[in-house]
């Protein structure tokens, strides 16, 4: 098994959710996030903070690939291509669930 975490702008919400639907994914967490990184000062003297999403699931190994490679492929679709989706794979060693044993993953 494989976590799949997503990072993207929140005007980038419609992409992900069709990209996570195409791919088989019906199970996942979103969180509103704070973005910050370098770019143009702002009012205040510093960068504004993106208003960004992070969605996380856990995928067969065998569908991960595939989730990567679409996050690769939807640059054209993005709300600004500056902003690119960004996703991380890590490897799951075990799961368990409350009142239950581990599970290897």
């Amino acid at each position: 098994m494989k976590l799949i975490m997503l990072l993207y702008l929140e005007d980038d919400e419609a992409c992900v959710a069709r990209m996570l639907k195409d791919h088989g994914v019906v199970a996942y967490s979103r969180l509103p996030l704070e973005g910050h990184g370098a770019g143009m000062a702002g009012w205040y003297g510093s960068t504004a903070p993106f208003a960004s999403r992070m969605v996380f699931t856990v995928v067969p190994e065998a569908r991960a690939g595939a989730l990567l490679e679409a996050v690769r492929e939807c640059g054209g679709e993005l709300s600004d291509p500056r902003h690119p989706i960004h996703a991380v794979q890590l490897a799951v060693e075990a799961i368990a669930d409350s009142g239950g044993p581990a599970a290897p993953a």
